[in-house]
């Protein structure tokens, strides 16, 4: 099977699957049992958390460990509302959230707070003077994913936590797609909060990293929660946390690499699509964009059948965020775009990763062709 479906999730590394299992055995413990076995997990913890702290350029007080992206950004907001409610009732986002924020800014709106869906313009990107003109007294948070799942598009992150840090107002952004691919001071580039998914980087499922400034309000979600200073229930997963840890520097140290491979592989597929002649709408930012995602449509087909046509030749694509899939919704990135919802819905993600080839590449443009022929 050829799998191109790296945005969704990513198979573990070698390193992280070695330190995973080797942690299993050796860093067993309960974290928060106060006997020697315990003391030598808490140790490996804070160890990660120190490693986090140093890649991010940020607090390492403020990094949380949680189950993964969903969680985290679920918990990043909901503790920065209840933490600063008190100043306020007004929310902003964008149209093209991730699923686990869109749905909780739309429970907010029902719990009458209100919000503020900032639109993507034609670069792909929201407009920062919208976002100045949309700001009140009463803006409590703004949450902007740093990187689209669907198309790629990234947003000027840099910029965005300037405006709000004049202001003093948070920012918490979906930094999932983003990790391993941009480079990122959470100190310089303003950021209040962010999410990191373990399997979108090569490491386990299950695991997820939230960072909120320990200067900035927030509370707790379950009250006399004891850890992750009081951010997140449960027993803490050692083992996998520092499998996603081993992933994370391994992907920090090749990010160049690995992106002039993306890049490559990218031009390459969309030269063999043009001359192949099929008709396709190739939907990217002018101006900044992930290489390895790469969203199209495809002689006007719907996205789904080409996906189930291309599975059948055993090459693994799909129509958009895994988190919609099976919803059976047109593309929410695409109709921010402006474009109806026929063409929202043929809409087809492929995402390259680590272990993509250049035969993979070729054969997928032979796939295509064919279906399009059929």
């Amino acid at each position: 099977m050829i799998y191109l479906d790296y945005a969704s999730t990513t198979p573990m590394s070698d390193d992280a699957l070695y330190v995973f299992n080797e942690a299993t055995k050796r860093f067993f413990g309960n974290s928060s049992s106060l006997h020697e076995i315990g003391t030598i997990a808490n140790d490996a913890l804070e160890s990660c958390r120190k490693t986090w702290a140093g890649m991010l350029d940020c607090y390492r007080e403020g990094i949380f460990f949680t189950s993964g992206g969903t969680e985290s950004n679920q918990l990043a907001v909901q503790s920065l509302v209840d933490g600063n409610k008190m100043k306020g009732n007004h929310l902003i986002t964008t149209e093209v959230e991730h699923s686990s924020l869109y749905n909780l800014f739309k429970k907010y709106e029902e719990e009458g707070y209100e919000v503020t869906y900032l639109p993507l313009g034609a670069d792909g990107q929201i407009n920062l003077q919208q976002l100045q003109s949309s700001l009140r007294p009463t803006t409590i948070l703004v949450s902007i994913q740093a990187v689209n799942s669907e198309t790629g598009f990234i947003q000027p992150i840099e910029a965005i936590g300037a405006v709000l840090q004049k202001r003093n107002i948070p920012f918490h952004t979906d930094f999932v797609q983003g990790f391993g691919n941009l480079s990122l001071s959470v100190n310089h580039n303003y950021i209040d909060s962010l999410s990191i998914a373990s399997h979108k980087i090569y490491g386990p499922k299950g695991v997820g990293l939230c960072y909120i400034n320990p200067r900035v309000n927030w509370k707790g979600q379950i009250p006399n929660t004891t850890h992750e200073l009081g951010f997140r229930p449960g027993t803490v997963d050692v083992p996998s946390i520092m499998a996603f840890t081993r992933a994370a520097q391994r992907l920090t140290e090749r990010r160049e690499i690995h992106r002039n491979k993306m890049k490559y592989l990218r031009n390459t597929f969309l030269e063999l699509l043009e001359k192949s002649s099929i008709p396709f709408t190739l939907y990217e930012s002018p101006t900044v964009q992930l290489p390895q995602i790469i969203a199209l449509s495809i002689a006007k087909l719907q996205g789904q059948y080409i996906m189930l046509e291309c599975n059948k030749h055993n090459i693994a694509i799909s129509t958009g965020s895994a988190c919609q899939v099976g919803r059976q919704s047109p593309s929410r990135t695409l109709l921010s775009l402006g474009k109806g919802k026929d063409e929202a819905n043929q809409l087809v993600r492929i995402s390259l990763g680590k272990n993509t080839t250049l035969d993979e590449i070729n054969q997928l443009v032979k796939v295509l062709s064919n279906i399009v022929k059929q």
